[in-house]
């Protein structure tokens, strides 16, 4: 009965100490949702202007919610021209227009009048690389100054700035996936692409500009005299350059004439046998009971994986192998929300013995060849050391690990329920692996390594610096050492840190786990799947 309780005791401690991070998570949202605050929405009524949330709202399907990524970014940034960006500068996500998915971009022009930072333009470019992958319409609410003029140097030039939204959007359209622009404000320069480069575009009157230079550079180039209306304003473009394909007098009326537009697009499909959704017999909320409070406490990932999946089945591959060294990853399918999705998951305390890499490659290769979504649940901090791991050939078994994770060409999908550091975070598929989508809970800590580890390693480096050059290190000296290095990595493994570099698709509550999965391997599913080609695996 004892045992009972002290089981029942955790398991509320636990919950209360999730419910109490994710309070922080929602604060994160709704910072995003209401940059500017009541300053920014009373300028933006004088202009007769929605903010951009409001009119995706309207854009979107009632009774559809929109699957936002990247909210995270920008947070804290510590840009010195601009330390915190709420948002990015930049909605993006995905939303049902006439039931077809369509990835949504809305500049925030709450934020330095929707200006393209360093951040804001990996936001865009990380949207557009799901909505090719995906296949998803892209739909842009552009009313941007361009790019934030201070920072120009990491914005304009180079691969993966300024011009790389452009490039996208031509070749998305040359692939056949459509672009659409509804104009609410002005776009100057190269943000005039953003219409002029649209398959079909809209400009509401004497409220959206678009031209190649704006009119005090006018005055400056050539010593013209023009009004913002006269240069480029709705008319010009609809009625003179053609530049733009609609006129409209609102921007109720643009979020209608979009509608009308996309309506006519072909419906979508989705490229799997999907079954009749079961609810899970665990409540997803049983979550935040069973994953403790300590990151590097081990978990029993079976118990996790019957929250998410439908009717909390799970078949597993190999379960009895190497009990123990190869129990440390779990593989199987399962079902979520009708999908039939393989799953390599952490288990205990999450180290990948050789045994596991094994396991793991093997059921990648097998989901490959089968062409099942994959579901990596992370919580790793690293293979297996040791001489007797390095004799028996980890780094051998975890590079096949890494190179099936490279290779393998379904779909797939991170999810971060706790350590994500070293090759662990390469043979589970972090970003660098390109999986559809990565999200991360509030208990996940992405780095190198531990700020534990870290630390003891550092430390060593300096008491071997401070003896090469004659003096020994006092104690207090080390401790204050040890202290600053495990603060820091720690702080920056931290979701928030890595989720305002976009080093994934959002920091998601426990709750809210099973739905963001399931309409995530949704999305991925509209593209066919294509054959899995392993190149130089050996076994």
């Amino acid at each position: 009965m004892s045992d009972m309780s002290e089981i029942e005791k955790t398991a509320r401690e636990n919950r209360d100490h999730w419910l109490k991070e994710e309070e922080g998570l929602y604060a994160h949202r709704q910072e995003a949702y209401d940059v500017g605050g009541q300053k920014q929405l009373d300028r933006l009524a004088k202009q007769g202007k929605k903010p951009v949330r409001h009119l995706i709202d309207r854009l979107i399907d009632p009774g559809t919610e929109f699957f936002e990524v990247g909210i995270d970014a920008g947070f804290e940034i510590g840009y010195p021209e601009q330390p915190h960006i709420p948002g990015g500068g930049l909605v993006t996500g995905v939303g049902r227009i006439h039931g077809k998915d369509c990835m949504i971009f809305g500049n925030e022009s709450r934020m330095t009048a929707g200006t393209y930072y360093p951040i804001t333009l990996k936001k865009h470019i990380r949207a557009q690389r799901i909505a090719e992958e995906c296949g998803l319409t892209c739909v842009y609410i552009a009313d941007s100054g361009g790019i934030f003029l201070p920072m120009q140097e990491g914005c304009f030039a180079d691969e993966g700035m300024f011009g790389s939204m452009f490039y996208n959007m031509c070749n998305m359209s040359a692939r056949g996936i459509k672009q659409y622009t509804l104009s609410t404000g002005g776009n100057t320069a190269g943000g005039a692409y953003i219409v002029y480069l649209a398959c079909e575009s809209i400009m509401i009157e004497k409220m959206a500009f678009a031209f190649l230079a704006g009119p005090p550079m006018v005055k400056s180039a050539i010593g013209e005299d023009v009004s913002m209306e006269d240069l480029g304003g709705a008319y010009v473009h609809t009625k003179h350059s053609g530049g733009c394909d609609h006129f409209v007098k609102s921007q109720a009326e643009g979020i209608e004439k979009l509608r009308e537009l996309i309506k006519f697009d072909p419906p979508q499909k989705t490229h799997i046998d999907r079954r009749e959704i079961k609810e899970t017999k665990v409540p997803v909320e049983k979550l935040y009971e069973i994953l403790p409070r300590d990151t590097y406490r081990a978990i029993n990932v079976r118990e996790v994986i019957k929250c998410i999946a439908d009717d909390s089945y799970f078949s597993e591959y190999k379960k009895e192998y190497k009990t123990g060294r190869g129990d440390t990853i779990v593989c199987g399918k399962m079902w979520l929300k009708g999908i039939p999705v393989g799953v390599i998951a952490s288990n205990g305390v999450g180290v990948i013995f050789i045994e596991a890499a094994r396991k793991a490659a093997e059921w990648m290769i097998r989901c490959g060849n089968d062409k099942t979504p994959l579901l990596f649940i992370q919580n790793a901090p690293g293979y297996m050391v040791g001489k007797q791991e390095e004799w028996g050939g980890i780094g051998k078994y975890g590079a096949d690990m890494v190179r099936t994770c490279s290779t393998v060409q379904v779909p797939k999908i991170q999810w971060v329920i706790g350590p994500d550091h070293g090759a662990a975070n390469y043979g589970m598929c972090g970003r660098a692996y390109k999986p559809r989508f990565s999200f991360q809970t509030m208990r996940a800590r992405t780095s190198v390594m531990s700020g534990r580890t870290a630390a003891f390693i550092l430390t060593s480096l300096e008491r071997k610096k401070a003896e090469a050059a004659g003096r020994e290190m006092d104690e207090e000296e080390v401790a204050r050492f040890d202290a600053t290095m495990r603060e820091k990595y720690d702080r920056e493994a931290h979701p928030f840190f890595t989720g305002a570099r976009l080093f994934h698709d959002g920091v998601i509550a426990l709750k809210e786990s099973r739905d963001f999965l399931a309409r995530a391997f949704e999305l991925a599913l509209h593209k066919p799947i294509p054959d899995s080609v392993f190149g130089n695996l050996k076994f």
